[in-house]
């Protein structure tokens, strides 16, 4: 499908959600879908305006986001959005909250846009064109073990009944590398990923608007994200996902 919008048009919009993230009030009205699993309105604004801007740009593209939950999709070209990656971080005013959008093209992702609006920062990436912070090109770490970075984790906090395994995953990595780390924000970990600060990240279950905008990040800033099994990355499912700096994926995968 030829693409009807320009990358900078696209920016701007995400941009303009900065405005609802502001808003603190709503970010009080607070809904639960599932232990520990919230939604605010804010999240359903940053959704419903993305979904209208988006479809009035660029018509003939699907949009699948966080708040309808997961279906299959009638077309081959979408967007994915997780309106915001940190909700729970949003709701504390733990200021580590991200949007992430990404257009999946037969099955590929072929752009990534993560902002954070707290330090308004945009990383963006496209097939084949690399990734950027701000419009500066951006790489993965140069670290060749796992003891010369630090790791970032997600603890699946959805998912209790995976603790005691995880632990017993971050404790394997803690002592390998120089230390873990964990923001809650699987995107903001990957884009971290894509700029070097971190050598890798993982986390057991996540959603395709979890990783989809990262997942092409670290990838065009010479990275490499797989599973834990080490195989591709299904767009439209549920899975665990590691990303690194390529470098130290098979000693880091090795521990999970």
């Amino acid at each position: 499908m030829q693409e009807t919008f320009a990358l900078q048009e696209i920016i701007e919009l995400v941009k303009k959600t900065k405005t609802f993230v502001q808003n603190r009030e709503r970010a009080g009205h607070i809904k639960v879908k599932g232990p520990v699993d919230y939604v605010t309105q804010v999240d359903t604004d940053i959704q419903n305006f993305l979904a209208c801007e988006l479809g009035r740009v660029a018509p003939e593209i699907q949009f699948l986001g966080e708040e309808e939950g997961l279906h299959e999709m009638a077309g081959d070209t979408y967007w994915i959005l997780d309106p915001i990656d940190g909700t729970t971080n949003l709701i504390h005013d733990y200021q580590h909250s991200v949007v992430s959008l990404a257009l999946c093209s037969k099955g590929e992702i072929t752009l990534g846009i993560i902002y954070d609006p707290f330090r308004e920062d945009i990383y963006h990436a496209q097939k084949g064109k690399g990734s950027f912070l701000n419009g500066a090109p951006i790489h993965v770490s140069e670290a060749g073990t796992l003891g010369e970075t630090i790791i970032s984790i997600g603890t699946s906090p959805y998912d209790r009944e995976l603790t005691e395994e995880n632990f017993r995953r971050f404790r394997r990595v803690f002592e390998q590398s120089q230390d873990i780390r964990r923001t809650g924000s699987a995107a903001l970990d990957l884009a971290n990923v894509a700029c070097g600060r971190t050598g890798g990240f993982f986390e057991t279950l996540l959603s395709p608007w979890d990783f989809a905008a990262g997942m092409l990040l670290v990838t065009e800033a010479g990275g490499r994200v797989t599973t834990y099994a080490g195989d591709p990355l299904s767009v439209l499912k549920r899975g665990g996902v590691v990303a690194t700096n390529g470098k130290i994926h098979e000693e880091l995968r090795a521990l999970l």
